[in-house]
């Protein structure tokens, strides 16, 4: 009896040290990138970066990666799921407003900050960077993890609209910590008032294809169970790349590479 208990722990066991093992490595990510940027930062902060405009197509799929819809469709069944029909289209379209507020606060509190206080182009894009390689990461990990069954319990009654709506819908389901640090970096690279006309019309159409998708998605429900994982494996993939990508690109900017 003893060697049978001790060999139904020695699972939990390396499970616990395989989670360990990638918190310090993640850790150490972390600590590497952050030393690398400071010891650049005073270097850097008087140098004038060159400074390339994007075009739309450049635009569009770095925005639709961080804000787009594919990734808040489970948050929003999650956070609507005992919502009527009309409490569920005010949760949606209160849940676009204030992402779109944000948003629009977010942009401005950035390019603030970033005359304000002197932080570099390259300290902010290294930053964005990080945070996008270690939360999507996260997401990917989390895929092959053991995740127990929903209990049946009844489902209580979703709380006020605006409150569900504002969180955990619009932050940060939508309006992402990573999505926030991509639209302060695009704007910083955005060539004079057309450039930042060019990214809030894109930001724009995001939050109308975002409501469209919400708001269709309960009759699509079946098709969405069976597409959803396969787009998040995939994008997971493509957000770990492009926060490689970005890191490298500021890496770059810094002189370090």
């Amino acid at each position: 009896m003893q060697a049978k208990g001790l060999h139904m722990y020695r699972p939990c066991v390396d499970s616990d040290r395989s989670r360990y093992a990638r918190r310090q490595v993640a850790l150490a990510c972390v600590g590497c990138f952050v030393v690398a940027g400071a010891a650049y930062a005073a270097e850097v902060a008087g140098v004038d970066v060159p400074m390339r405009s994007l075009d739309l197509g450049q635009i569009l799929p770095i925005l639709i990666l961080m804000l787009g819809p594919i990734k808040i469709i489970g948050p929003l069944f999650k956070a609507t799921s005992g919502a009527d029909a009309t409490q569920f289209r005010q949760i949606v379209v209160w849940a676009t407003i204030f992402s779109a507020l944000g948003l629009l606060i977010a942009g401005f509190l950035g390019e603030s900050i970033l005359s304000s206080y002197g932080i570099p182009l390259p300290i902010l894009v290294l930053s964005g960077g990080i945070i996008l390689f270690l939360v999507a990461l996260r997401n990917v990990l989390d895929q092959f993890e053991a995740h127990e069954p929903p209990k049946g319990e009844a489902k209580a009654p979703p709380a006020a609209a605006m409150k569900v709506a504002l969180m955990p819908l619009a932050f940060p389901a939508i309006v992402t910590p990573y999505g926030i640090a991509a639209l302060i970096v695009l704007l910083a690279f955005s060539d004079g008032q057309e450039g930042r006309l060019t990214i809030g019309a894109a930001v724009v159409a995001i939050m109308v294809l975002n409501l469209i998708v919400m708001l269709a998605a309960r009759r699509l429900a079946t098709v969405l169970a069976f597409v959803l994982p396969i787009l998040g494996a995939v994008l997971g993939v493509v957000q770990v790349a492009l926060g490689l990508q970005i890191i490298n690109n500021a890496l770059q900017m810094l002189g370090v590479l």
